[in-house]
């Protein structure tokens, strides 16, 4: 099969409406809880995440590190606290031994916004947070989790429009219950590439027979046996995985849009192994 050059034409539309919305959102909490896909540390963060907090502390989450390797992840857990000064959490939605850590950090990074508003003669009050991040990075999954304990809704805040609807964790912190959307102009083709490959871009935007060969390409070069072993072919291509599963068409053709399906399919759920694409490197 001829190798098309892949190129992922993603055009989010209202970028300058969409940032506008998450500022008016960031300017009633003390604190952000920014998600990132933890196979993805590098190409799933915000590269001017800093410029559209400003100064709000944030808590980093590592989602969905069940499906890495958690050996791998502790260099980047390093590399992104050092880099931003931040406290970086793993977390994923099936687990929720991690919940109190969160809570936890999130109420001592709001802390210091709390006491200056005390020092104004105001009473204290509970943290109030919320959770920003890329596209499909898990946000709603970690507003779930942090909100399944309590469904109490206390309404909106003065100041506050109607659909802003904060939920009481605990005593000490509130959660903004709708995520904040980082918006994104995508003009990185290789960081596209991998945000396709964790489903963070509309399918709209690129061919699955093209973006599979791609991430083929990228396990061959990092994981060779590990995809050897799972599809049990020596030469990892589409039509190969297609042919030793028996998936062909007319013709007596390989079944690559089926296949690549498939293989998008099972490296999202994790049942190729487990892999972070980022090179720590970069």
């Amino acid at each position: 099969m001829k190798k098309d050059k892949l190129h992922i034409h993603w055009y989010p539309g209202h970028i300058a409406k969409a940032e506008r919305k998450l500022k008016e959102q960031l300017s009633l909490v003390d604190a952000v809880i920014e998600v990132i896909d933890a196979r993805l540390p590098y190409s799933s963060s915000y590269d001017n995440i800093t410029r559209l907090l400003g100064e709000k502390p944030r808590l980093i989450l590592l989602n969905k590190s069940d499906l890495t390797e958690k050996s791998e992840l502790k260099a980047w857990i390093k590399k992104i606290e050092t880099e931003t000064g931040f406290p970086v959490v793993l977390t994923d939605a099936k687990n929720s031994k991690d919940l109190s850590n969160i809570v936890k950090k999130a109420v001592e990074l709001s802390e210091p916004r709390i006491q200056a508003l005390m020092a104004k003669g105001l009473l204290r009050r509970p943290a109030r947070v919320m959770v920003v991040g890329m596209p499909n990075v898990g946000k709603s999954s970690v507003i779930n989790k942090l909100t399944r304990s309590s469904k109490t809704k206390t309404g909106a805040k003065a100041g506050v429009t109607r659909q802003q609807q904060w939920v009481r964790i605990n005593p000490q912190l509130e959660l903004l219950d709708t995520p904040g959307i980082i918006p994104m102009k995508q003009d990185n083709q290789e960081v596209a590439k991998k945000l396709a490959f964790v489903n963070s871009i509309s399918e709209n935007a690129y061919s699955n027979e093209a973006v599979a060969i791609e991430l083929l390409d990228m396990l061959n070069e990092k994981y060779p046996q590990i995809v050897k072993d799972y599809y049990k072919v020596e030469d990892i291509t589409l039509e190969n995985i297609a042919t030793a599963r028996n998936w062909i068409i007319s013709g007596g053709n390989p079944d690559t849009a089926r296949t690549a399906v498939y293989i998008l399919r099972d490296f999202r759920e994790g049942k190729i192994g487990k892999f972070i694409l980022d090179d720590i490197t970069e």
